[in-house]
């Protein structure tokens, strides 16, 4: 689950700096498409609740995705079932460039935690753009859990197995998979509460519902910023310059907890291909405008806009690689 082993590169399939500058330079390009498609805005729906990570994503590059793509920007959050309830949405509205999808991992997990799915997470979509990774973070209750680094809350929890809990946004979820993966390397127990969505999750876990969760650092800046939260460590390979107080969980003696988010851009199946590269050039401006870097640099998030064709095979790659995360986990099918 490292990023190097799944970022793109410029041989298979990454957008070079030079043509985001170019397509930055086009953006005049997309009067006609305006012209042609008039003022009819273009729904993004979020299969994840606000205040998430893809969600705080989206809305920060929503701005210049309006001005890329030449048309509004509406974000419409259809959270539920790990994703199910908005992907459902996605994959039924018509192939016409007015309705995309960002998703996360989640998406490819799907056919290994649930036994069967109204959707195929591969044939009814067309992938259009890997468009970056985001870091996951470790987190605790402050009020409730005194732990601040891996040993304290791994000895806390060797000391009371069992009695605490951690919060997933959904069972089989990313979420679900980072904590669990933890608690394994760990050799520790803790009762896994899912709920229908980050939002839920997030305010159990301020709330004291439930002591530990691991989430992505753009939805918990401002809970870590005032205290509520408090996090043990980070799951990249060296420290985030957004976040450098926190410790990876690599050099806190975790050497394999190496886990992170990625997020794409898709749309219904049969999306001609004209549109896809369309849509896919003005994806790559929007999130190269000094805007949109400057947010996902606060964010901790690392931009990799992808073509379309290596975004088709990361898919099937990834959901090769958590059906085995998730048989390791022992993870009941839904």
């Amino acid at each position: 689950m490292t990023r190097d082993a799944h970022r793109p590169e410029s041989r298979n399939g990454l957008i070079s700096a030079a043509t985001l500058v170019l397509g930055l330079a086009t953006l005049g390009a997309f009067g006609p498409v305006r012209a042609q498609l008039g003022d009819r805005a273009i729904r993004f729906i979020l299969p994840v609740a606000t205040a998430s990570g893809v969600d705080t994503i989206t809305r920060a590059a929503s701005p210049a995705l309006a001005i890329a793509l030449g048309h509004p920007v509406v974000i419409d959050n259809q959270p539920g079932a790990g994703g199910i309830v908005g992907t459902s949405a996605l994959v039924k509205a018509a192939p016409d460039g007015y309705t995309l999808s960002v998703v996360s991992n989640n998406h490819v997990i799907y056919p290994s935690v649930y036994k069967s799915l109204p959707f195929d997470p591969i044939a009814d979509i067309t992938p259009i753009a890997i468009v970056g990774f985001t870091p996951i973070v470790l987190v605790v209750n402050a009020a409730k859990v005194p732990a601040k680094s891996v040993q304290e809350l791994v000895a806390m929890l060797k000391a009371k197995p069992g009695q605490y809990n951690y919060g997933s946004s959904g069972n089989g979820t990313i979420l679900h998979l980072a904590a669990e993966m933890f608690m394994d390397e760990a050799g520790v127990k803790a009762t896994h509460v899912p709920y229908k969505g980050v939002g839920p999750m997030l305010t159990d876990l301020i709330g004291g519902q439930v002591e530990i969760g691991a989430l992505s650092l753009p939805s918990i800046q401002q809970h870590l910023k005032s205290g509520t939260l408090r996090a043990i460590g980070v799951g990249t390979a060296t420290r985030l310059a957004a976040a450098p107080d926190i410790p990876t969980m690599v050099e806190q003696g975790m050497p394999g907890y190496l886990v992170e988010g990625w997020f794409a851009v898709i749309g219904p199946a049969r999306l001609p291909s004209a549109d896809v590269k369309r849509i896919n050039a003005a994806v790559a401006a929007a999130f190269a405008t000094p805007e949109v870097r400057e947010a996902m640099a606060k964010q901790g998030n690392t931009i990799n806009v992808s073509t379309p064709e290596y975004a088709a095979s990361f898919f099937s790659s990834e959901m090769a690689k958590y059906a085995k995360l998730v048989k390791k986990a022992g993870i009941e099918l839904q």
